[in-house]
């Protein structure tokens, strides 16, 4: 599965730009500012349905622009698919897929995974649980849209349970019955949702271990850890030993909602004593290992985005790094480097054929 074309109109910097790829590596090249990522954002839109970086859509519209549209031309096998995104100010988002629209985004995640490496993804180390947790549900989103679905559930119903909270301690009226029928529906989604993370993380976190492995030359020993309250105790036993904590706090202390990934290097935590070098690479790896668990699980290698990607790493891992998304296992890739001469003597000191754009203030020249 490849994007063979991309069309953007009154997107970001863009006014109108189209745009033929290479099946292999396309790397786009420019001063900071350029738009080079914005042609990164538009792909991801393709695939997700969202920007990467900014989940409100009208301020993705072009300044002094009404509306925005991105177009693309997959080829699957034998098929070729025409998926388009429009944004109207003050209207609701249209997404189609060969000309007929979705009436629900979630039924398009997963037709044409993606995975995107950005300077962003370094709060997946350095930030709260929400980021790592938010890191797994994308994952597993792509391969499965009915997990989505219960995302959407388990988060309505522990919204609705906090709120009862609340007003408990407002009201002082303790109603126990109804808290036990939020309980049993939190429990009932909770606990299919902790049976996905599970089964995912044992097998992730081996392909995770083998990209480390190769793209640091195996220097240093790095952990990757789920951790859970569900893995001490089931669920329903949880709240129940929580309720009158959960009264005090007005809030549910219990549940995948507090669910983690524990980051170390040499035995220690990774976002307190690894260098800028072994973060970038340990978050390298972890998206990497996305892309390959996607190709295991939908049978289509993903499309890889690589947002100024040479930063902070060494020529001995961006080396390894090129060489490992060149092969065989990996599908089309698009790279943004601000150095063109950069990405030229990379990509043929590895002898891989690229495609290379230019970018230059919404100008793009291949």
């Amino acid at each position: 599965m490849y994007l063979e074309q991309l069309s953007v109109i009154n997107f970001k910097n863009y006014t109108e730009a189209e745009l033929l790829f290479s099946d292999g590596v396309n790397v786009f090249t420019g001063n900071n500012g350029a738009g080079k990522t914005n042609i990164l954002d538009a792909v991801h839109y393709l695939s997700l349905c969202k920007s990467y970086f900014n989940p409100i859509d009208s301020q993705q519209i072009k300044q002094g622009a009404d509306f925005f549209m991105i177009s693309g031309l997959f080829k699957k096998d034998d098929k070729q698919d025409t998926v388009a995104c429009a944004v109207k100010r003050n209207q609701k988002k249209q997404f189609k897929r060969n000309k007929k629209e979705y009436q629900r985004l979630a039924d398009h995640i997963g037709k044409y995974p993606l995975v995107m490496i950005s300077p962003y993804d370094i709060s997946i180390i350095i930030e709260g649980s929400e980021e790592r947790r938010k890191f797994v549900d994308n994952v597993i989103s792509q391969t499965d849209n009915r997990y989505l679905d219960e995302l959407i559930t388990y988060n309505k119903v522990l919204s609705s349970r906090n709120a009862l909270l609340k007003r408990i301690a407002e009201t002082g009226r303790y109603d126990p019955a109804l808290l036990e029928v939020m309980d049993e529906q939190l429990v009932t989604s909770g606990n299919k949702i902790f049976a996905k993370r599970k089964a995912f993380m044992e097998d992730f976190t081996q392909i995770f271990n083998a990209h480390y492995r190769f793209l640091s030359d195996d220097a240093e020993q790095v952990d990757l850890v789920y951790d859970s309250q569900l893995l001490t105790a089931g669920f329903s036993e949880l709240l129940k030993k929580s309720v009158e904590k959960d009264r005090v706090l007005e809030r549910t202390t219990m549940g995948i909602h507090k669910d983690d990934l524990h980051f170390t290097i040499q035995g220690m935590a990774m976002k307190k004593f690894g260098s800028q070098g072994q973060q970038k690479s340990f978050l390298i790896a972890l998206k990497l290992a996305q892309n390959s668990y996607l190709y295991k699980q939908t049978g289509f290698k993903p499309l890889l985005l690589l947002d100024d990607i040479f930063d902070k790493l060494d020529d001995l891992r961006i080396t390894k790094l090129m060489q490992m998304v060149s092969n065989h296992d990996f599908g089309q890739v698009f790279i943004t480097d601000t150095s063109a001469k950069r990405a030229t003597d990379v990509f043929k000191k590895i002898k891989v054929d690229f495609k290379l754009f230019k970018v230059n203030g919404g100008k793009i020249d291949a």
